[in-house]
């Protein structure tokens, strides 16, 4: 009984002695993955950046876009609103280029009329002042001709005559006016040149 007693007691003792074996075995495997150094697959290389890098990038790109869109916005508010102002301007000259001739024949009826204290005087006379008003609260001036210098790009030469008395190139007579709005030209003077 006492050598089946020894063995008894042996066996634990041997079973203890495996497992502690084992364990250390285990922790002795994990210790040497954690130093082992991690393969080609596992390795992050070089030439490919981190995250952090990759957002930074991402952010700058997404930065960049934004100032592009902003500035393209910018010059199309600033490019619509240049369109708008030409339109009106061309607007505003079509309108007052059909208006002239309506101008033109009140001034032919006030110098063609004798009696200049008539009420059919006077009335014309004021309406055609108002539309003088008119014409100058839209921007459209009358082009001074009369004694100035021929300016081809103002001035449509239709007679010429010598006169000494003039300076070369000077318009003698207007025979139609000539309006602008701004600096573009409605309808250039109609006028008679000396020498």
């Amino acid at each position: 009984m006492s050598a089946e007693n020894e063995e008894l007691k042996e066996t634990p003792e041997k079973e203890q002695g495996t497992a502690e074996e084992a364990a250390e075995d285990t922790n002795s495997e994990a210790a040497a993955e954690d130093t082992k150094e991690p393969t080609e697959n596992e390795k992050p290389s070089d030439d490919e950046p981190s995250k952090e890098e990759k957002l930074e990038n991402e952010v700058r790109e997404l930065k960049d876009r934004i100032l592009r869109n902003l500035a393209e916005f910018d010059n199309f508010r600033k490019r619509t609103a240049a369109e708008k102002s030409m339109m009106y301007s061309m607007g505003m000259a079509d309108a007052a280029e059909k208006l002239l001739p309506v101008l033109d024949n009140f001034e032919r009826a006030l110098s063609s009329e004798p009696d200049k204290e008539s009420g059919f005087y006077k009335g014309v006379e004021m309406i055609f002042k108002q539309m003088q008003t008119a014409f100058v609260s839209m921007g459209v001036e009358e082009i001074e001709a009369e004694g100035q210098v021929f300016d081809p790009n103002l001035h449509n030469a239709v007679m010429h005559i010598e006169n000494e008395e003039l300076g070369e190139n000077v318009v003698s007579q207007v025979l139609q006016k000539g309006y602008k709005h701004k600096d573009r030209v409605i309808r250039p003077a109609m006028v008679q040149v000396a020498n």
